[in-house]
């Protein structure tokens, strides 16, 4: 009787992980962890980037209708002109965008420097003009670089 209670008692003092198992455990979650956070950021600036997206794309109508309206060229299609909305000026901008310039119907859009995304990492929209296919963007910029938008 006194032998079975003495393992019963060695079982309660053993029972449980082992430092081995622990350690192999964090390790595990830290390659995990090491591997999602860096991805995890990515994903969290394109986010605040699709804000400067949104803000280049909304004008494209607008330089559009210049390109009609002028005939198929593209010159003096600025901002304020023809019906486009007039620039924002650096610094004019809210959260994310700090300026929105048109010239010649070239869109350049400057993020603000923030939330991981410099101002360096610009959005311009290039339209191409042809009689026969209509108006065509080309997407350019710092953002391209960056990773945030596919040029």
């Amino acid at each position: 009787m006194k032998c079975q209670a003495m393992k019963s008692r060695a079982r309660k003092l053993f029972s449980g992980f082992t430092l081995m198992e622990l350690l192999i455990a964090i390790a595990i979650v830290a390659i995990l962890a090491a591997v999602a956070v860096p991805t995890y950021i990515h994903y969290t600036r394109k986010a605040y980037y699709a804000e400067v997206i949104m803000a280049g794309d909304r004008l494209k109508p607008a330089v559009s209708a210049c390109l009609d309206e002028r005939g198929g060229t593209l010159a003096d299609c600025d901002g304020g002109a023809y019906g486009i909305p007039a620039d924002i000026a650096a610094g004019g901008g809210v959260g994310q965008v700090d300026s929105v310039i048109v010239a010649d119907g070239v869109i350049t859009v400057t993020p603000a420097d923030a939330n991981g995304v410099a101002a360096a990492d610009t959005y311009v929209l290039t339209p191409t003009y042809s009689a026969t296919a209509g108006i065509s963007w080309a997407v350019s910029g710092g953002g391209c670089t960056a990773g945030f938008v596919s040029c």
